[in-house]
């Protein structure tokens, strides 16, 4: 069975840095293109970043989270992460990690992904 587990989130002040992490498990994930998303109180989940399972490794990212944020994955630990750098109170949210269909071009919706994880709570207090 196919999981994905994130960790990494925690309470943080305006201007910090948190790095998430996300392991997969039950089968590898070196052809998925993988994301991440997050979900805010009250609001609905949203795309967040995401990275092709090609050798280019392309990236692809929300424009609120643009220049701050960075998505990398090493397939020999099929492992996912997200660098959060300079967060603000407006990034407090669950974030989830996502793997979609193998050898899919890359995805920034929800539907085009397959297998998610649990989430991480990440707190940015100002």
């Amino acid at each position: 069975q196919k999981q994905l587990v994130e960790s990494g989130g925690g309470l943080v002040q305006a201007g910090e840095s948190l790095r998430l992490s996300c392991v997969a498990s039950g089968r590898t994930f070196s052809t998925y293109g993988l994301g991440w998303f997050r979900q805010a109180p009250g609001k609905e989940r949203e795309f967040v970043a995401a990275i092709s399972w090609s050798r280019d490794g392309r990236t692809t990212y929300a424009d609120s989270v643009k220049g701050r944020f960075a998505i990398s994955r090493e397939n020999g630990a099929n492992t996912v992460y997200l660098e959060m750098n300079s967060l603000r109170p407006e990034d407090t949210a669950v974030y989830f990690c996502a793997a979609g269909w193998p050898y899919a071009d890359i995805k920034t919706r929800q539907e085009d992904y397959a297998y998610w994880g649990q989430g991480t709570q990440v707190t940015v207090s100002s």
